[in-house]
């Protein structure tokens, strides 16, 4: 079901699951390895976080499917009994450029973990979703880097659409929606021709990769607004690792309806805390003796209880108990920024709510951003050795 903006592209959703329905617009909080980092399942349902995303390539290799599916699955072997999207892992074996090798059939790749040798092709990525029993799963797709040359693209396409036909034809149960994915790299033409031919073989929905991978964010969204009227109307759109406030609302703008990122949580363990004004280092000194809290329009458990004084002193001292208190604002900072945007799409205000945000929000430098992103791709390697510590 959708309801557009009278004033946009926005447009209102109602995701049905069989672990309950999500509002879309919606934020989800990456949960890799069957945990959001610093917080537990039942703090997310007191921010009444309704949907999270787990990574098939992590669950895979450790605990290992069989073990969670015979402990009777994702959601009762991290008691979530709310929404779960699974990515197919595609993205991490992409990622480990010296660990993998792929052809036709699928990828062949070293673990991260111990290197032993695994080969993932779509039709066990599926089985190995089905077997998580997540409400959303993502077909195995190929995600080129930003420097692959216009024919590693192309390849990587035309693969990704050769493999979503093996992923449909591979699910079994019915239970589970699977979305295809929209590649293409900065080509205009090669991402409409994947919207089309993904649109032709009818996924329940549809995500768009291989986008904020270290690009100006102008080129991120104009390879947005040009994919998004070749999707159908009457299915989700996911914007794929994206989750700063600026871009998720120039995404919802669009008609993207989903979104994900480890962003808000990995930069609250760095001290990183969002406001309605923009982000803040809480490690900063002019923190040491502040009595209000990080945000007095917030009224999340950690600005209702705590000063920004506190943080501060938690963070200096290495205290456990910052990366949870910074997590749970930022989480909730996100969950009331999406019913924000619910709310202004609905009362046909979302072009005027979305002036009025960036109006007063302090963005991130976009050479500094573009420097961030793509330190984190380049030390993507280095951290899945450490176990994905930084997701």
């Amino acid at each position: 079901m959708i309801k557009t903006s009278s004033d946009s592209f926005a447009r209102l959703g109602w995701l049905i699951t069989p672990h309950g329905t999500v509002e879309t617009p919606v934020f989800m909080p990456v949960g890799s390895q069957a945990t959001v980092k610093g917080v537990s399942p039942r703090q997310l349902k007191e921010i009444d976080i309704r949907m999270i995303l787990s990574n098939n390539y992590h669950l895979y290799l450790r605990p290992g499917i069989e073990i969670i599916r015979n402990l009777g699955g994702l959601h009762k072997f991290m008691d979530w009994d709310r929404a779960i999207l699974t990515d197919s892992g595609g993205f991490q074996v992409f990622s480990l450029s010296h660990l993998r090798r792929i052809d036709e059939e699928g990828v062949k790749f070293r673990s991260h973990i111990d290197g032993s040798e695994h080969f993932l092709t779509p039709e066990l990525a599926i089985e190995l979703q089905e077997g998580l029993g997540s409400d959303v799963m993502m077909a195995l797709d190929i995600c080129p880097s930003f420097q692959d040359t216009p024919e590693q693209v192309r390849e990587a396409t035309q693969r990704t659409h050769r493999w979503a036909e093996r992923c449909l034809k591979a699910q079994t149960r019915s239970d589970q929606a699977l979305f295809g994915i929209v590649q293409g790299g900065f080509n205009e033409e090669w991402r409409k021709e994947s919207a089309g031919i993904l649109a032709s073989l009818d996924f329940p929905g549809y995500a768009l990769g291989g986008l904020s991978l270290g690009e100006p964010r102008e080129q991120t969204q104009k390879m947005i607004g040009l994919t998004v009227p070749y999707l159908p109307q009457s299915k989700p759109r996911y914007l794929m690792g994206v989750g700063s406030p600026e871009d998720i609302l120039f995404g919802v703008e669009q008609g993207i309806d989903m979104f994900d990122s480890v962003l808000p949580t990995r930069v609250a363990r760095n001290g990183g805390l969002y406001t309605s004004k923009g982000r803040i280092n809480i490690r900063n000194s002019r923190w040491k003796e502040a009595a209000q809290a990080i945000d007095p329009a917030c009224h999340c458990y950690t600005c209702s209880r705590f000063s920004a004084a506190y943080l501060h002193h938690l963070f200096r001292a290495e205290e456990l108990l910052a990366y949870t208190l910074a997590t749970l604002h930022n989480l909730s900072f996100m969950y009331n920024f999406m019913l924000k945007v619910r709310a202004n799409i609905a009362e046909g205000t979302f072009k005027a709510f979305k002036e009025d945000f960036l109006a007063g929000y302090r963005s991130s430098d976009e050479q500094v951003r573009i420097a961030q992103k793509q330190k984190w791709l380049e030390n993507q390697e280095q951290r899945e050795g450490n176990n994905g510590k930084d997701q």
